[in-house]
């Protein structure tokens, strides 16, 4: 086996894209600033240039007219990659996403497959608005028929868009603006990841922290501050949110004896929020104390630099949930 290489995120998207569309002449990438501007955060750089204007298109400000473009062509056997600048923007073409794509294979009976992805950044940046700092990573995995992948790292950003891009079914890949140039190792050889296993990308004892996305890295940060204290903290890195890798969080949780889920979403209604009632209604014995969430609070996010990092999760919020769950034994 060849050793690792370290590259950054936009690189290893760029990887994958490209090797796919190398073996595959039916793959294109379609979206704003792909092409001419080599991608708005650089993820299709030099793409233009190796497939030409006919498989790296660049579209007008227009996702619902480009993504129903893609669902079409999807249902007309090819696979296009459909990036969005950003997911907040996923919002014009929700109705193609969600009930066309999604659904288009029990309407027609089986008759129609739709292998396309929607890939682009979500969630919050800095300072740009309550309009742009949306995380939709529970609407969409809220929606059967679709697939849903959140990953972290430059090796899970690589393995799961060349597993997205052979899928047969509607996948929707969520990125982070303020990660693109996060570098990682990333294996020479080819090589794909699952859709649906989570991983365990940090061993302890005392209590699972389970996050997703960038989140991941904020909560290493957080198991740092914890392995201070003493606490021994176990990462759970979810990676797909459907499927949802049940046995890998229950297996950790189970050894533990306590979790706190830690997500950019709001409270109400969120994905954190489903993970704590499987664990709590599958595994309630196993527990210690009940499951921890950490969210943003209920705020439309500000402009103002100094209140963002009040609204979203931080260090000091997680380690005092993980305290306060250390401590409420059942």
């Amino acid at each position: 086996m060849s050793e690792a290489r370290e590259i950054s995120i936009r690189d290893a998207l760029n990887e994958a894209m490209s090797e796919e569309m190398r073996t595959d002449e039916n793959i294109f990438l379609m979206g704003e600033e792909v092409g001419s501007y080599n991608g708005a955060y650089k993820c299709s750089r030099g793409m233009l240039d190796e497939f030409g204007a006919k498989r790296v298109i660049d579209t007008p400000i227009a996702e619902n007219g480009f993504a129903g473009i893609g669902v079409g062509a999807a249902m007309a056997g090819l696979r296009p990659i459909i990036e969005f600048m950003t997911f907040n923007f996923s919002l014009i073409a929700i109705d193609q996403v969600i009930n066309s794509a999604a659904k288009g294979r029990l309407m027609s009976g089986g008759a129609l497959e739709c292998p396309i992805v929607f890939r682009g950044p979500s969630g919050a940046t800095f300072q740009v608005g309550a309009q742009h700092t949306n995380s939709f990573d529970g609407i969409y995995a809220n929606t059967p028929g679709l697939k849903v992948i959140a990953p972290s790292t430059p090796h899970d950003m690589k393995g799961l868009l060349k597993s997205a891009i052979r899928d047969d079914n509607p996948v929707v890949f969520f990125e982070s603006e303020l990660t693109y140039s996060l570098k990682g190792h990333v294996p020479e050889e080819e090589y794909v990841i699952p859709i649906g296993e989570a991983e365990v990308k940090r061993e302890g004892t005392d209590i699972t922290l389970i996050t997703w996305s960038k989140n991941y890295f904020l909560t290493e940060k957080v198991a740092n501050a914890l392995a201070e204290k003493g606490i021994s903290a176990e990462i759970v890195d979810l990676r797909t949110l459907r499927p949802f890798d049940k046995e890998t969080v229950l297996n950790s949780v189970a050894k533990t004896h306590r979790a706190v889920v830690i997500q950019e979403m709001y409270e109400i209604a969120s994905y954190g929020s489903y993970i704590a009632h499987v664990i709590q209604s599958e595994i309630f014995d196993e527990l210690d104390a009940p499951v921890g969430l950490v969210s943003s609070l209920e705020v439309p996010m500000p402009y103002s630099k100094v209140l963002e990092p009040v609204i979203l999760p931080s260090v000091e919020r997680c380690v005092a949930k993980v305290m306060k769950t250390l401590e409420g034994a059942l």
